[in-house]
């Protein structure tokens, strides 16, 4: 099989949240005897279901974090380079209907950008841009890569989906990891939400990480943004995504986020709410899944939620994060993408994970310059 989608295709969205819905405790009790799970195993921990067994869950995901991680939470820090944006999202701060400031960075602001973000210690960083080809396409993303590459072990981009020879081309150039959501896997609520511009090709932005794949990326990043539609049947589809990209890409390294809705400029309501406790089972039920799996919590979620769950299963996490070109230091006050829950500074959050037991990790290994 050359390509999710042609795997994607034998499923039904309908059938495969009845699917969840109808597990019962007897499976949940079942899955949890496991040592190694499968996807109807996976269904089980994340539907209603498994909420009595939620206790149990998290701490069998603690302990299955700290024998493959050990006791360290590895820091990272999105900087965003650009809100240019030609795609019409509903959810997004950026898109290309509101009427807001534009501003992509020169190379002196980026490099005013990573001295702030050097001095607070940061070496994996999450270079970060709307989807706009013409301003910040891919010579634009390779030359920031160029101008950073020096100042840090690990680049990572979320940026819009390329072909295959463009992410070969900034593999090259010193790119580590790419992160790509799809967003949701409901065919027709993607198309709701994503009416123009080159985002709107839901086949193209499935496809895009079996290009990464095939591009030699080091690390794919997946997820779903948790509101657009059912958060079960999403993370059954991302769970799915991840199985089949392991064993088609099996010397890739991939990582797994949980972003939820969260307000923008131009404000979109959840369509399904998903509830923090609700967010605390699909975590554990990822780690559950898979133990080597990396799982990432950014600043979107508070402080309150992020205290608590640095400790069941997430071992990636940011922290003083900006979604605005420049909000560090060159133009704190432009447009954020996103507001963000957690506000607290680097600093307060290495003392939070410091009194939890957990040391800090700034650079895990050394990437190539």
């Amino acid at each position: 099989m050359s390509h999710f989608k042609e795997l994607f295709d034998t499923y039904n969205w309908v059938f495969s949240l009845k699917s969840i819905f109808d597990k019962t405790a007897v499976e949940v009790k079942q899955a949890l005897l496991k040592d190694k799970l499968d996807l109807e195993d996976f269904k089980a921990l994340i539907s209603p279901a498994a909420k009595p067994f939620l206790e149990e869950m998290a701490h069998k995901s603690q302990l299955l974090t700290k024998k493959r991680f050990g006791n360290t939470m590895q820091m990272y820090v999105p900087m965003y380079l650009s809100n240019e944006c030609q795609n019409i999202c509903t959810y997004c701060g950026f898109s290309m209907t509101n009427k807001i400031p534009r501003r992509t960075l020169t190379d002196a602001e980026i490099l005013k950008e990573v001295a702030f973000l050097k001095a607070k210690g940061y070496d994996h960083i999450l270079l970060v841009t709307g989807e706009a080809n013409k301003k910040v396409g891919v010579e634009y993303i390779k030359n920031a890569i160029q101008i950073i590459r020096s100042q840090f072990s690990n680049i990572t981009i979320e940026v819009q989906p390329l072909d295959q020879d463009e992410y070969e081309l900034l593999v090259e150039n010193g790119l580590y990891a790419v992160l790509v959501y799809q967003e949701t896997y409901h065919r027709d609520e993607y198309k709701k939400h994503h009416p123009k511009g080159k985002k709107s090709n839901f086949d193209y932005r499935l496809d895009t990480p079996d290009r990464l794949g095939k591009a030699g990326v080091h690390k794919i990043g997946l997820g779903s943004l948790f509101g657009l539609e059912d958060w079960r049947a999403d993370s059954f589809f991302t769970a799915l995504h991840l199985k089949y990209l392991q064993k088609t890409y099996w010397k890739t390294k991939y990582s797994i986020s949980f972003p939820r809705l969260r307000p923008h400029s131009g404000g979109l309501e959840p369509k399904v709410e998903m509830t923090d406790s609700d967010l605390v089972q699909l975590i554990c039920a990822f780690r559950l899944f898979d133990e080597d799996i990396e799982l990432s919590m950014s600043t979107r979620e508070s402080e309150v939620f992020r205290n608590h769950i640095v400790n069941l299963g997430i071992t990636s996490i940011s922290a003083e994060s900006k979604t605005n070109p420049g909000g560090y230091s060159v133009e704190p006050q432009s447009l954020e993408q996103f507001e963000i829950s957690d506000e607290r500074s680097t600093e307060d959050i290495v003392q939070m994970l410091k009194n939890q037991d957990l040391e800090v990790v700034w650079k895990d290994w050394e990437h190539f310059k």
